[in-house]
């Protein structure tokens, strides 16, 4: 029998605002197909159950690609709220009205339009899951498995970030007003949907259907849906308030337990990970273009020959780039990748120069120039002088040395996100141009993650983390730790998973989100409401069931 249970989210609430978010997007479909909710939810007769499902599903899944793939929304409140990642000025380049700066200096408010982007997404996709697990849709044992996880995912990213989740079913008359759960009783529905999916939901192992968008790990799979499971529990005590419960953490352990035995394991080579190759650690990816990924924090005259060079925006903190090993001044590295500045793997390098065409599996020379396409862009984070394919120092637009820098300071020398040059600021880069510039490939949920989550579990039940965590910084060609602290963890979680929506979620659980970082405004610093973002503003009018959270 399904399991209608609570599930309320009106179409009067994810319609005409949903259309204004996906007109935001950039590069996304306009078109509305036939199955999508809100054509549903529009019949006078009301609710009359999914036709075809498995379509219904596939636009659902489909639909993920602009959630995840955006640079903007999801991935922005995810690390540009964090001291991994912010966007500063440059002249009038990344301006947007602070819609970027806002949200590293936690100045936001219920209106920004990042917030309602992300409420209107994930509100709809789990309002979809239940569409399908509706007693009026005639679903499959499979479809139901698809269902379940994807309400379960889109009302987990609500509850993460607003705390509270309008809910509502599908067949209930659009004129009501959806109730609101949190806490406890929104844990528990997840939870709920998450233990129906995995009984259902198949196993597909490590490496299955690799580039391309109808293959096994596009859509979830039971370890997916284990991994999922064990992020809810792990962040439950934030969500219910109090201490970690012995009994979840020992849940978390035996949910990675079951997905290592899968097959699922730690990989050599770190940025290989990234590729849109065969790997063990890759659980669940989107088929969505990494195009975001590898252009937002690359100068104009980068790799010009691939969509016409970076945009210029994304950097990083230099004292989040100080966490890694190596010389905090220089991240060198041969063109072959050797690292020259002592640096461990994660951190990546820069090169001299590009690499000769074919020479690495899967190069291409469109321009045949003789070099590699996007093979003179580095790894990991990019740091002073940046090089062509030949070797030659690259320049900025105004002629000089194109030479990224620590520090974010305006054309007087002060510290600012505001009137800063083209060069200021560190890049990060994990999905490589020479690979593709926009390859359809981006894993969302990774095998490394869900080891510190084991390792993370372990230490908040009493046990010593110190040997997973090394194993892993061994793998990484870093140091092993004397001895693990829950600062260590949450360093090594940053090292391993800058750049995969995790650093908010993670600062957040370690009670380290609201402390002090270069540039963030100092009435923000210590204010525990920052934890959850506002309810936006207009959904507050259409719901009045919603409670704006403390703060706003």
């Amino acid at each position: 029998m399904k399991n209608k249970t609570i599930f309320k989210t009106s179409a009067r609430l994810v319609s005409g605002s949903l259309i204004l978010a996906t007109i935001f997007m950039s590069c996304t479909d306009l078109e509305i197909e036939g199955t999508d909710s809100i054509i549903v939810d529009s019949s006078e007769a009301g609710f009359q159950g999914i036709s075809d499902p498995d379509s219904f599903l596939d636009n659902s899944y489909n639909s993920l690609n602009g959630y995840i793939g955006d640079q903007a929304n999801l991935y922005a409140l995810s690390e540009v709220t964090t001291d991994e990642s912010l966007v500063p000025t440059r002249g009038s380049d990344w301006g947007d009205n602070g819609i970027w700066r806002q949200l590293h200096q936690h100045d936001w408010t219920s209106n920004h339009a990042f917030l309602l982007n992300v409420w209107n997404q994930w509100n709809t996709l789990h309002f979809q899951g239940a569409q399908v697990l509706s007693e009026l849709t005639n679903s499959t044992p499979q479809q139901e498995a698809d269902a379940y996880f994807l309400r379960a995912l889109g009302m987990w990213v609500i509850l993460d970030n607003f705390g509270q989740v309008p809910v509502r079913d599908p067949d209930a008359p659009i004129f009501e007003d959806p109730i609101v759960i949190s806490g406890q009783e929104a844990v528990d529905q997840i939870v709920s949907d998450l233990n129906l999916a995995i009984s259902n939901l198949p196993t597909t192992g490590p490496g299955a259907g690799v580039g391309t968008s109808a293959s096994p790990n596009t859509r979830a799979s039971k370890a997916a849906g284990r991994y999922l499971l064990a992020k809810v529990l792990l962040n439950k005590h934030i969500y219910v308030g109090g201490e970690p419960s012995g009994a979840d953490m020992t849940e978390v352990i035996s949910l990675v337990d079951q997905i290592t035995s899968e097959g699922y394991a730690l990989e050599e080579g770190y940025f290989d990970i990234f590729r849109n190759t065969l790997d063990r650690e890759t659980i669940w990816f989107i088929p969505t273009a990494v195009g975001n990924r590898i252009w937002n924090g690359l100068h104009y005259n980068m790799a010009p020959d691939q969509a016409g060079g970076g945009w210029n925006g994304f950097s990083t903190l230099s004292e989040f780039y100080d966490m890694f090993e190596g010389d905090p001044n220089s991240n060198r590295g041969t063109a072959e990748g050797e690292p020259l500045d002592g640096q461990e793997e994660r951190r990546g390098y820069v090169p001299p120069s590009g690499l000769p065409a074919g020479s690495f599996d899967g190069s291409i020379d469109e321009n045949d120039d003789g070099f590699a396409d996007g093979s003179s862009v580095g790894f990991g984070f990019l740091i002073n002088q940046q090089y062509d394919y030949d070797g030659t120092p690259l320049e900025d637009r105004g002629g000089n040395p194109l030479t990224f820098k620590r520090q974010f300071t305006d054309g007087s020398g002060n510290v600012s996100l505001i009137n800063n040059s083209e060069t200021t600021g560190i890049r990060t880069i994990k999905y490589n141009p020479r690979f593709g510039a926009f390859t359809e490939h981006e894993i969302f949920f990774r095998y490394s993650d869900a080891h510190l989550m084991k390792a993370e579990a372990m230490m908040r039940s009493g046990g010593d983390p110190s040997a997973m965590v090394n194993e892993l910084r061994v793998l990484r060609k870093a140091e092993p730790l004397a001895s693990v602290t829950e600062s260590d963890l949450l360093e090594e979680r940053g090292r391993e998973l800058y750049m995969e929506f995790w650093r908010r979620n993670d600062m957040i659980r370690f009670g380290e989100f609201t402390r002090d970082w270069s540039l963030k405004s100092p009435a923000a610093v210590g204010d525990q409401t920052r934890t959850l973002f506002p309810i936006p503003a207009n959904q507050l009018i259409l719901n009045p069931n919603l409670t704006q959270n403390p703060g706003y």
